[in-house]
C-alpha cells in the first residue's frame, strides 16, 4: 500500500524560511519522489524537486517476519526566502514498484497550499481634487485619500482624528450625482470680507436672517478699478478665512475598495469625506492607519489641516530693467500647508502682461517687461479649503542702457532739435563779438 500526507502550512510572510514536508508510508520499494509547483489553475506543474531511489535502496530491520513494519519516508523542500511569486498550491508525487512487476510504478501524490504574505510598503494620505478652487461663501465637502500599496492580503484601513478613531458611514458604491462632491467654482476673489460694501456686508452677516449674496460681482478691468480704491503698500499680507459657519458635528463617510497588482499585492484606497469647517478643522490631524497580519503594529501616515500663510515671494532679477525676462515666484510659507493651494495671479487696476485677467501656479513669468510696467501692483492668491492669502508686490523697472531710447532724448526733444539751439547760440555769440 502506499499513503501520502503533507502537513498544512500557516501563512508565511515575505523573506522568511519555509520547509515543504512530504510524508508518506509504503510496505514497497521506493521508485522516486517528485515535488511540483502548480500554476494557472492547475494546468502547468514545474518541477521543483526529485529524488531518484534507483540507486539507493532503503532496507527494514524486521525482528519479527511475521509483524510486517512500514517504511516511513519524508521528503523535505526548503525554500530560504520565499517571495510574492512562490504563493500558491504546491503536490509532492511518490511513485513505487509494483510487487507483481518491477516495470509497472504505483504513484500517489498530496498537495498542500503555500499562503505568502507581503506588508504595506508604502502609505500616504492625500486631498482629493487638489489644488481646485474651493468656495469661501457656501459649505462644501472635502475628501481625504489614503493609499496603501504593497500589501498581501488587502490591509485593513481606518481613519482618526486628533488621535481618536472616527465613526464613519460605510459608502459601498461612489455617491449620487457626482458633481455635487467635487470642488465648486471660486467667487470673483475680490468678493471677500474686507473689500465688501458694508451695505452688501451687512446683509450677509451671520445670525442677521439674511441669506449671503449670491450674484457675481462685475468681472474684469472695470471691476477692478472700481473695487480697488484703496492705497495699497509696497508689501501687503492679507488672510481670509470662510464666512460660513457650519454648527453641527460632522458627520463622516468613509468608503474603502481595493486594486489587484500585477506583482502579486493589492493596493487600497481609502476615502473619507465630509463637510468641511474651517473654523474647527484648521490645524485638525488626520491620520490614516493600517492593519495587517504581517504588520507587528499598525502603520500609520498623519497629515494636519492647515491654511496658507505668510507666503514667500522672490522677484528674479532683483533689479529689472527694461526688456528683461521678470519672475516673480512662491516659494513657500511660514507654515506647512495642507492640502496642496491653488495659486492665482492678477494685476491690480489691469490685465497681465499677455492680456489675460489672471494667471495660474507658483510663477508669473513677464517676457521682455516695457518700462510702462514700472510701479505696477501684482497680487498672488493662494487659496485651499481651509482659507487663502493674497499677497502684493510691486514691480520696479529700471532704465536699459543698451537699449536705444528711440527718437526723443531724455528732455522730450529730438536731436535735430538740439544741435539747432547749438548752433544758434553759437551765432548769437559772435555776433555780440563782432559788434
Amino acid at each position: 500500500y502506499l499513503t501520502v500526507s503533507i502537513e498544512p502550512l500557516p501563512p508565511v510572510v515575505v523573506g522568511d524560511a519555509v520547509t515543504l514536508k512530504c510524508n508518506f508510508k509504503t510496505d514497497g520499494k521506493m521508485r522516486e519522489i517528485v515535488w511540483y509547483r502548480v500554476t494557472d489553475g492547475g494546468t502547468i506543474k514545474q518541477k521543483i524537486f526529485t529524488f531518484d531511489a534507483m540507486f539507493s535502496t532503503n532496507f527494514s530491520q524486521m525482528e519479527n517476519y511475521r509483524k510486517r513494519e512500514d517504511l516511513v519516508y519524508q521528503s523535505t523542500v526548503r525554500l530560504p526566502e520565499v517571495r510574492i511569486s512562490d504563493n500558491g498550491p504546491y503536490e509532492c508525487h511518490v511513485g513505487i514498484y509494483d510487487r507483481a512487476t518491477r516495470e509497472k510504478v504505483v504513484l500517489a501524490s498530496g498537495n498542500v497550499f503555500l499562503n505568502v504574505m507581503a506588508p504595506p510598503t508604502s502609505i500616504s494620505v492625500l486631498a482629493a481634487d487638489t489644488p481646485a478652487p474651493f468656495s469661501r461663501y457656501q459649505a462644501q465637502n472635502f475628501t481625504l485619500v489614503c493609499v496603501v500599496s504593497g500589501g498581501k492580503p488587502a490591509p485593513l484601513v481606518y481613519f482618526k482624528r486628533d488621535g481618536e478613531p472616527i465613526e464613519a458611514t460605510p459608502l459601498p458604491e461612489p455617491p449620487a450625482g457626482a458633481s455635487s462632491w467635487a470642488p465648486r467654482n471660486l467667487l470673483h476673489r475680490d468678493l471677500d470680507d474686507t473689500k465688501l460694501p458694508k451695505s452688501l456686508a451687512a446683509e450677509g452677516e451671520p445670525g442677521m436672517g439674511n441669506p449671503f449674496p449670491t450674484a457675481e460681482p462685475p468681472r474684469g478691468l472695470a471691476a477692478e478699478r472700481d473695487w480697488v480704491t484703496e492705497s495699497i503698500p509696497e508689501t501687503v499680507v492679507s488672510r481670509e478665512f470662510p464666512r460660513w459657519v457650519h454648527m453641527a458635528e460632522p458627520i463622516y463617510y468613509f468608503r474603502h475598495t481595493h486594486a489587484p497588482v500585477s506583482d502579486g499585492t493589492v493596493e487600497a484606497r481609502a476615502t473619507l469625506t465630509w463637510t468641511l469647517n474651517p473654523q474647527i478643522d484648521n490645524e485638525a490631524l488626520f491620520s490614516c492607519e493600517v492593519k495587517h497580519p504581517a504588520l507587528s503594529m499598525p502603520m500609520q501616515s498623519e497629515v494636519t489641516l492647515v491654511a496658507p500663510k505668510g507666503p514667500k515671494i522672490t522677484m528674479t532679477p532683483t533689479r529689472a530693467r527694461v526688456g528683461d525676462t521678470v519672475r516673480i515666484l512662491v516659494q513657500g510659507f511660514q507654515n506647512e500647508v495642507f492640502p496642496e493651494p491653488l495659486f492665482t495671479w492678477t494685476r491690480v487696476g489691469s490685465r497681465l502682461l499677455d492680456g489675460s485677467a489672471e494667471h495660474d501656479g507658483k510663477e508669473l513669468v513677464l517676457e521682455r517687461v516695457p518700462a510702462e510696467l514700472n510701479g505696477s501692483m501684482y497680487r498672488c492668491t493662494a487659496q485651499n479649503p481651509l482659507g487663502s492669502t493674497d499677497t502684493h508686490t510691486r514691480l520696479i523697472v529700471f532704465e536699459n542702457p543698451n537699449i536705444p531710447r528711440g527718437p526723443e532724448d531724455s528732455n522730450g526733444s529730438l536731436p535735430g532739435h538740439r544741435g539747432f539751439r547749438f548752433v544758434l547760440a553759437l551765432t548769437l555769440t559772435v555776433i555780440l563779438e563782432l559788434t
